[in-house]
């Protein structure tokens, strides 16, 4: 069984329909026994990095989250609450992956929204998965490139479209809205 975690923060449904279009079964909870029994973790979300982790720290999803030992994927909100800190509401966040969140500067529309290639760098959530291959990005912060920056996206400024550490995964891009190559990217997480 899949866990989605639920937090206050939006999107969680539709990454619960992909998984359903996938034939996999998931449960969307908050209760941190059911998130450690799970398979595996997917951490969802689009909304504000402070709220969300007020969310999180009161609930002590936070210690959960960073004690787990199974795969777990972040997704959007999720990849930048699993990195070190985030300049949205001067955030200080799980600190999985080091890179600071930061937002977009320049003339440029923000949010980022739309179709963006991938360069893919390696790793075993991008398996199969092309540098001229277009995936779904919907934000203004992103995370900075680093050591466990796996693909790199690029509006404005390069950044990390994908980081993995250990047992830990995410993606800045919104794999459940980016059709068949956001599948494969799913698939290759449910198939760690």
């Amino acid at each position: 069984m899949i866990a989605i975690i639920k937090y206050n923060a939006g999107n969680i449904r539709s990454v619960q329909n992909a998984l359903d279009r996938l034939g996999v079964s998931s449960v969307i909870t908050d209760d941190p026994e059911t998130i450690k029994a799970a398979e595996k973790v997917i951490f969802p979300g689009v909304g504000e990095a402070g709220s969300a982790m007020s969310y999180l720290r009161e609930r002590e999803l936070d210690r959960v989250i960073r004690e787990l030992k199974q795969p777990v994927l972040g997704i959007c909100l999720g990849l930048q609450l699993m990195c070190a800190s985030s300049e949205e509401g001067s955030t200080s966040c799980l600190g999985i992956f080091p890179n600071k969140v930061v937002r977009f500067q320049g003339d440029a529309i923000i949010p980022h929204m739309g179709w963006n290639a991938l360069e893919v760098k390696g790793g075993s959530l991008l398996n199969g998965i092309r540098s001229t291959d277009d995936v779904y990005f919907v934000h203004s912060y992103y995370a900075e490139t680093g050591a466990f920056t796996t693909g790199i996206g690029n509006y404005i400024t390069p950044f990390s479209a994908v980081l993995e550490r250990d047992n830990f995964y995410a993606t800045q891009f919104h794999p459940e809205k980016s059709a068949g190559i956001g599948e494969r990217i799913l698939q290759n997480f449910l198939a760690l």
